[in-house]
């Protein structure tokens, strides 16, 4: 007979004197994409400029991958700001119509960013291309650093408390797969790349946890994107700085 079916006593549990010492367990973040976006945004808004300025004139591969990041970051910010104004806004304007002149600005506001990505894709671009000019490129990223981080804390400070208000907790509306969802859904970047910038320095419990949100394809290939993201961004900020 199987040892597990005969009658065994109780187990003892020995005392745990420092249990409540123990670090409390990481939980879920409401709206996690939206956090998401806003700190891969920050990060490497914050950490551009200087690779910019180190950049070297043989350095070829070193300033396409600079050039490459930039596009994709002005890609992901574009799909947020769809995402947020044919997707979200309009719930919200039906569901909390105290917002409607908050959500105005936000939109319009994203309309704004978005010139200012675009002229400052040129710029880059030029840059990437004549390291020489690089630093006067490197300040108007920084700048624009500035516009964006005003940006977010508006939505952060203003919106999301309001958020929670209206959509009920457990809802999939502003979560991490929703967002790989969408982005598969576009023609914009691969959910794969998105996942591995989003997640980018992200503490691993917090990883663990978000992870477990997706679907079993994402978590199966997640060691594997994440390996090839850290060889990718070592190109662009060095090893051990990803």
């Amino acid at each position: 007979m199987p040892c597990h079916l005969l009658p065994v006593d109780s187990p003892q549990i020995p005392a745990q004197p420092y249990a409540e010492q123990r670090m409390p367990e990481a939980q879920p973040i409401p709206f996690a994409a939206l956090h998401l976006v806003h700190a891969a945004m920050r990060r490497d808004l914050a950490r551009l400029p200087n690779a910019l300025r180190l950049l070297q004139p043989e350095d070829e591969a070193g300033a396409r991958a600079l050039q490459g990041h930039w596009d994709f970051m002005t890609a992901m910010l574009t799909c947020h700001h769809e995402q947020q104004d044919t997707r979200l806004w309009p719930m919200l304007r039906r569901f909390a119509p105290e917002l409607r002149l908050l959500l105005n600005w936000l939109e319009a506001d994203h309309h704004n960013l978005d010139h200012s990505f675009t002229r400052v894709t040129t710029l880059v671009r030029i840059a990437t291309r004549d390291p020489a000019s690089a630093w006067p490129v490197a300040y108007a990223v920084e700048e624009l650093a500035a516009r964006v981080e005003t940006h977010l804390r508006i939505e952060e400070r203003q919106l999301l408390p309001r958020m929670a208000g209206v959509f009920p907790a457990g809802s999939r509306i502003g979560t991490l797969p929703e967002l790989l969802d969408l982005l598969r859904a576009a023609d914009g970047p691969a959910s794969s790349d998105a996942l591995v910038w989003l997640l980018d320095g992200v503490d691993e419990a917090h990883v663990e946890l978000l992870l477990a949100d997706c679907d079993d394809t994402v978590a199966r290939h997640w060691p594997h994107w994440r390996d090839t993201y850290a060889r990718c961004s070592a190109q662009l900020w060095g090893p051990g700085r990803s």
